[in-house]
């Protein structure tokens, strides 16, 4: 079987990769097709997330792929981004899984951690031996992370003394450690710290009730005089500057996802109106629901431009913080958009999971809010294209 696009990369972007990174592309899509696919509808309906898949997603390559610790060739910020949007388009959900271990967690430690700490960690968060997550959201600050943390850090010796809380923390209920991000005390900046789960003091509850990214376990985390060894502060995080350089590149990777996701429901929907008769004929048939996917297919093209060639800028070097926050801005906007149409082309069906339209139509929301809302990512646009910062 050889690589090809798949319908929803209508100009066909995917066919300038590499035909090694093609090769990869072509066994985890697969792997997902075949192995992944088949358990998400029950998994989403009860809010459980399938663990049978993380050694298979480690097999498959995708976890750790920006470090040498953990990958056996060099590889793009262009290529991940195929790889997350390969995610999306089969659930929103497991490219989440992969975003907070790859992106997230070990981004962390892959960005801010020393040598020993990188060598300690990546390569057995690779091979789904570790689970991470990645800890800054708070339930009373989410936008005003940069300044509005309250999650504190007190140096006594060679301990290190963390209190406070955070939300929506995804993998942190079933995680091995925890990237926590808090304010010393000493010199109000904020310092980055890998939390073991089992240290005492440190709890993460599952957040119930989501109509969103149910697989996902987002847990709210209490810490109460948590110690943590100097040795597992991260060498290189001594400011909110070092935990944005972390965020610049998976905020990048969340606007792949969301056209991964629109991808998805598009695909699923023109399957759908092949397959669906009314008066007598496939409603693909109609000029309304060819609207309806040609205006689908269009976001997605666009979408998929915009995203490429961020990615491209990254990897030249040229990408700053409102391009990565403009691709984000757009891509979740039009995959809201796109969602909604492919659903309305379902009618009754759209609602059920059955489809697949719905559990990428409810997913859609959750990647429009986190990390960084459309309001916030158009105000560090605006910022950049004024001169003037429009922030509270």
């Amino acid at each position: 079987m050889s690589f090809t696009p798949v319908p929803s990369d209508f100009y066909s972007l995917s066919s300038s990769l590499p035909e090694h990174e093609k090769a990869f592309l072509l066994n985890l899509r697969t792997y997902l097709e075949t192995d992944v696919q088949p358990v998400l509808t029950e998994h989403w309906e009860k809010a459980t997330f399938p663990h049978e898949i993380i050694r298979g997603l480690s097999d498959a390559g995708v976890i750790g792929m920006a470090f040498e610790e953990s990958w056996p060739f060099e590889n793009s910020h262009h290529f991940r981004g195929w790889v997350a949007f390969e995610l999306g388009r089969i659930d929103a959900s497991v490219a989440t899984y992969v975003g907070v271990q790859n992106g997230l967690a070990m981004g962390s430690i892959g960005e801010c951690g020393s040598a020993q700490q990188r060598a300690q960690w990546l390569p057995a968060m690779s091979r789904g031996e570790i689970i991470g997550s990645f800890g800054l959201t708070e339930p009373l600050s989410g936008s005003d992370s940069a300044r509005g943390l309250r999650t504190t850090a007190e140096r006594k010796g060679d301990v290190w003394v963390l209190n406070g809380e955070k939300r929506w923390i995804g993998n942190s209920t079933f995680g091995d450690i925890c990237v926590v991000w808090a304010k010393d005390v000493a010199d109000g900046q904020v310092k980055g710290f890998i939390v073991r789960s089992d240290t005492p003091g440190f709890s993460a509850e599952k957040i119930e009730n989501k109509i969103s990214l149910r697989m996902v376990q987002n847990g709210h985390i209490t810490m109460k005089n948590v110690e943590v060894a100097e040795e597992d502060r991260l060498a290189n995080a001594n400011s909110f500057a070092d935990t944005a350089r972390v965020l610049r590149n998976t905020r990048l990777e969340v606007a792949w996802e969301a056209v991964g996701v629109a991808a998805g429901a598009y695909e699923a929907a023109l399957k759908y109106a092949k397959e669906r008769e009314q008066f007598g004929q496939p409603i693909a048939s109609h000029q309304l629901v060819q609207d309806l996917l040609v205006k689908s297919l269009s976001n997605i093209t666009a979408s998929l431009a915009m995203v490429r060639e961020a990615s491209l800028g990254l990897d030249a070097g040229t990408m700053n913080d409102e391009h990565a926050a403009m691709a984000k801005a757009f891509a979740t906007t039009k995959a809201r958009e796109t969602v909604a149409w492919c659903r309305e082309i379902l009618g009754g069906n759209g609602i059920v999971l059955d489809y697949d339209v719905a559990r990428f139509f409810a997913d859609a929301e959750a990647l429009y809010s986190y990390e960084g809302t459309r309001e916030m990512n158009t105000l560090i646009i605006g910022r950049a294209i004024t001169g003037h910062a429009a922030f509270v």
